[in-house]
């Protein structure tokens, strides 16, 4: 058995590895080592994570998949935590997460009968968590479009302030050949800003 840790942050801007600490106390207190460490700079709002596939990939079964909270694994829709839930259990990894007591158990299950009850328990309170978690996206989102229309009615709002100096090296990357991917890791920007860049380096060529 590997304990795989996914530690997840929506930005580049924010500290996708804050967890680890917590998630190197909670291993080290049960006498487990973390074999690997998979970093992702994605939302959890998003199923294509390469990160978190990779993670998966790397498993076998019996492995643990541990996280820090069970919205750093998802804040899917229903139907993609469906499809994520399906990929993991199809892998036959556990789920273990801090803020989920239930789950503490399968890191070292001590029988058969006690690993299957918990894992059944565990299976409907990630349900309800990644649910939760869910609500709490389209929460925050609705509440930003809201503020962000209260704000465009007043002539306040201008829209979030361009990154000059990071979409000027995206356009220089483009320039010179780079592929996407290693612009993205690059500049840790997301392939949407790299889109608009390209499409306005094309916009900017003569005809």
């Amino acid at each position: 058995m590997f304990v795989r840790a996914y530690l997840r942050a929506s930005t580049v801007e924010q500290d996708a590895t804050r967890a680890r600490k917590a998630l190197d106390t909670f291993a080290a207190e049960r006498g487990l080592r973390i074999a690997a460490r998979y970093v992702e700079h994605e939302s959890g709002a998003k199923l294509t994570r390469p990160e978190l596939f990779r993670l998966l990939a790397d498993c076998q079964p019996g492995d643990v998949l541990l996280v820090e909270q069970v919205d750093r694994l998802s804040r899917l829709t229903s139907t993609d935590w469906q499809k994520l839930r399906s990929e993991i259990d199809a892998k036959q990894v556990r789920i273990v997460a801090l803020d989920l007591p239930t789950s503490w158990t399968l890191a070292a299950p001590p029988d058969e009968f006690t690993g299957r009850m918990f894992a059944a328990v565990n299976a409907m309170m990630l349900d309800v968590l990644a649910a939760v978690a869910r609500k709490d996206y389209e929460d925050r989102r609705r509440r930003q479009a809201e503020g962000q229309a209260k704000a465009k009615a007043a002539g306040l709002y201008k829209g979030r302030k361009e990154d000059v100096a990071r979409n000027d090296g995206i356009a220089r990357m483009l320039t010179t050949g780079a592929s996407w991917s290693q612009i993205r890791d690059t500049a840790g920007c997301s392939r949407a800003t790299i889109a608009k860049v390209a499409k306005r380096i094309a916009a900017a060529k003569p005809t």
